[in-house]
């Protein structure tokens, strides 16, 4: 066993020796950190406890290879054959724990989708996804609050942004940046013909106040009246807020909520998803160069998946995978394509070593 295994053992062994007897109080500010790792930890502990066993029994097994019974030496290769294919799954599912963790694992999601290429039939598309997404929400039980919305009159989405909240969100949610594009006839058109239209989709790991650090010197803050349907409230008072970041000429702004002071709690939560997403991406252009990831890239101007209607078909292109299932992803039914993201998201950085 190599000395990483041990020291991780070891780790394992301290932790739960702490936490067991009180070592780390509940209200402790380790506590918490404390839990997560060893959390954590748990199931590489137990990889690496398989690992020291089955070399036991493999040491085991050779031993036999010198009975003299031919028969205990026929059983003795086949256990040998056994434990190693064992060893090797077992490995590989280490290689996949000792992975570094994406390090907006915890962090709740913020969702901003808008109606691209087509105009009203774009807009409406907009609107398909952002009920695709509540569902498939709605199915991992995770809690979502719209931070702002932006309709049309006849019922689709110019523009929308929501928060999610729940573990996992972002490990499966980050896949679905990009251009997603409808082929479909549309309501509109009267002689049947297929339109292509398109949304894009952005999400953003909700970013705390110790991750982006704002001046007040570096934010204008506009009001202004909200505007679209609210009966009286609207165009009376001047709720709505606009906040630009100065340095970056980043803006967000929220209407949606009557009390100006919730307005401008939004809009700073996704003004801070929105330069902590520059950073990262900053971050990692200058780690990476020029190499763009194939999978889970934030890149809008990359059209990621195709839903076609006529056919009943769902493509991503990314990994080249089709089903033919278009009905059940548009309620919701989205584990196959982010199962098969993840997979091949986590057999790149196999591959690279990372």
């Amino acid at each position: 066993m190599n000395d990483r295994y041990r020291q991780i053992l070891e780790k394992y062994r301290t932790l739960s020796e702490e936490l067991a007897a009180g070592a780390i109080a509940g209200d402790s500010p380790r506590y918490a950190g404390a839990m997560k790792e060893y959390a954590d930890l748990a199931p590489v502990a137990e990889a690496i406890r398989t690992l020291q066993k089955l070399e036991r029994d493999l040491a085991e097994a050779h031993a036999l290879l010198e009975d003299p019974a031919e028969e205990l030496r026929a059983l003795a290769r086949d256990e040998i054959y056994n434990i190693e294919k064992q060893q090797e799954e077992t490995e590989q599912k280490l290689r996949l724990l000792l992975l570094p963790k994406d390090k907006n694992s915890d962090k709740n999601v913020i969702v901003e989708i808008r109606g691209g290429t087509g105009g009203e039939e774009g807009a409406l598309f907009a609107a398909t996804l952002q009920r695709m997404y509540t569902m498939y929400c709605e199915r991992k039980h995770w809690q979502t609050e719209t931070l702002f919305l932006n309709e049309t009159e006849r019922g689709g989405i110019k523009e929308i942004g929501f928060l999610v909240r729940g573990r996992g969100a972002w490990d499966a949610l980050r896949f679905e940046s990009g251009v997603h594009r409808v082929q479909r006839v549309p309501e509109t058109e009267s002689q049947g013909r297929i339109h292509t239209s398109a949304a894009t989709v952005a999400v953003l790991p909700e970013a705390e106040e110790v991750d982006v650090a704002l001046d007040p010197a570096d934010l204008q803050i506009d009001t202004f009246r909200a505007g679209g349907a609210g009966g009286q409230h609207v165009n009376k008072t001047e709720s709505a807020i606009r906040i630009t970041h100065l340095p970056t000429g980043i803006v967000a702004e929220c209407q949606d909520e009557r009390s100006q002071y919730k307005n401008k709690d939004k809009a700073l939560r996704i003004l801070r998803a929105r330069l902590l997403q520059a950073e990262q991406e900053k971050q990692a252009q200058k780690i990476a160069g020029e190499r763009k990831a194939q999978v889970g890239s934030g890149d809008r101007s990359q059209r990621i998946r195709t839903y076609n209607y006529p056919q009943g078909r769902v493509t991503d292109h990314r990994i080249n995978l089709t089903l033919y299932r278009l009905t059940a992803v548009l309620d919701g039914e989205l584990d196959e394509l982010i199962d098969a993201l993840r997979e091949a998201d986590t057999a790149k950085k196999l591959a690279e070593g990372e």
